[in-house]
């Protein structure tokens, strides 16, 4: 492809990948083969009188040759500990180079201390670290001039302004490639919290619509069962058909399971049986349920729906499904409720009344502020509020009236405010 590097630089990155990776496992081993590289080519110049070429006085002893070689080779090894430390004796020992006019060779080395300083300390050392590295040079032109004085001082100063500016240049580098790589691992580390919350709010929609099938389900079946329990002595034919009404809400309550698992299943997620979620018109075979469960409903339905959005739809129909099994559960015996729907063109109002009692179902709540003491489904019914902008009371009736009301009001809207409906 275009974008691909050249063999030739793909070969030196990783070369240098290497030397790198190598020096971040061993960095004393790599320190030891760096110093004993210099020290051994300055060891070379010195018993080779290599340095007598280009000496501006060769008549000086062996020894302060030799202690001038180990004296500004040897401290490299601690140039990333100690790095001034080292630069500041290297230019004690320049110094002297400069003063005695044996100007050896081995005095370029502090150049690479200067490099580690300019890559490893503040910048601001920067400034005392040139004026060392210039007073060997100005001491030698001042003891042997050779030429004038620009022409000695320019070209040092001007080699370690450059061997400096390289050394900000990798550091910058270095700190670019460091924050690339943290700005990466945080968004690492938000992907997977996103996921994370993304899942905790999907299990909650799908324990919020267990909790509704399941649960309204069974509080019918379970009315149903006591009503068939007490009707077997006295009316046969009533016990039958509460059976009958046991076994057809059992296999709704079962297909709705089945085609909720079948979405999440994992495997063939195409395959899953495919059906219409509850709407408004549904309102009426469920009040007819729970009719048949024992508990006397009446509904009322003030306008018309006006395509509401399929999610508002379900929101009514859970809510009064969850408001009806919550009497059939709480509100005791001889209650009877009210389901009133109203739609009006700033949106729908519903109301869920029973006459039974209020105590066992908590105190009063709203949406704005959810009773400590709520159950699950008063929860779940908030929840699904929510997602619509809309308001939802539950509580006691005013007095002196007896019983207990839910009152749900959703805006007309197209979207929900969540990126997402609930799991359905």
């Amino acid at each position: 492809m275009a974008n691909d590097p050249h063999p030739l630089t793909r070969h030196l990155q990783q070369l240098t990948e290497r030397a790198r990776a190598f020096d971040r496992r061993r960095p004393l081993a790599w320190d030891v083969l760096l110093t004993g590289f210099f020290v051994v080519a300055a060891g070379i110049d010195y018993m080779g009188d290599g340095w007598r070429n280009i000496a501006a006085n060769t008549d000086l002893p062996d020894w302060l040759i030799l202690v001038l070689t180990l004296g500004m080779s040897v401290p490299l090894l601690w140039r990333r500990s100690r790095p001034m430390t080292v630069l500041a004796v290297m230019v004690g020992f320049g110094a002297v180079n400069s003063a005695t006019g044996a100007l050896l060779q081995v005095a370029l080395v502090q150049l690479i201390v200067l490099f580690n300083i300019a890559l490893r300390l503040p910048l601001r050392t920067l400034g005392w670290a040139g004026l060392l590295t210039t007073a060997p040079v100005v001491v030698g032109s001042i003891r042997f001039p050779r030429g004038s004085w620009d022409q000695q001082v320019v070209p040092q100063v001007w080699a370690y302004a450059i061997v400096a500016l390289l050394g900000i240049a990798v550091r910058s580098r270095q700190d670019y490639t460091r924050a690339l790589v943290e700005r990466a691992h945080q968004l690492e580390v938000e992907r997977d919290q996103q996921a994370r919350l993304s899942a905790a709010a999907e299990r909650t929609r799908i324990a919020r619509e267990m909790h509704d099938i399941i649960g309204h389900n069974l509080s019918v079946i379970t009315g149903l069962a006591d009503g068939g329990k007490y009707a077997a002595a006295k009316s046969p034919e009533r016990a039958a058909q509460a059976l009958d009404a046991i076994g057809s809400t059992s296999r709704q309550a079962l297909a709705e399971l089945r085609r909720l698992l079948d979405v999440l299943r994992e495997e063939a997620p195409e395959a899953a049986e495919l059906a219409p979620q509850p709407a408004l018109t549904d309102l009426d075979r469920l009040i007819d349920g729970v009719r048949a469960a024992g508990l006397p409903v009446r509904g009322t339905f003030h306008g018309h729906a006006d395509s509401m959005p399929q999610g508002q739809q379900l929101t009514v129909y859970r809510v009064v499904q969850e408001a009806l099994t919550n009497t059939m559960k709480h509100a005791g015996a001889g209650v009877t409720a009210t389901v009133d729907v109203a739609y009006a063109e700033d949106g729908v109002t519903v109301s869920v009344t029973d006459t039974g009692r209020a105590g066992p179902r908590g105190a009063p709540s709203t949406d704005a502020g959810a009773g400590a003491g709520a159950g699950r489904g008063l929860t779940g019914m908030r929840e699904r509020t929510a997602l619509y902008a809309g308001t939802l009371e539950a509580g006691p009736r005013p007095h002196p009236e007896q019983g207990w009301q839910v009152r749900l009001h959703l805006p007309r809207t197209s979207a929900p405010l969540a990126s997402k409906e609930p799991a359905q």
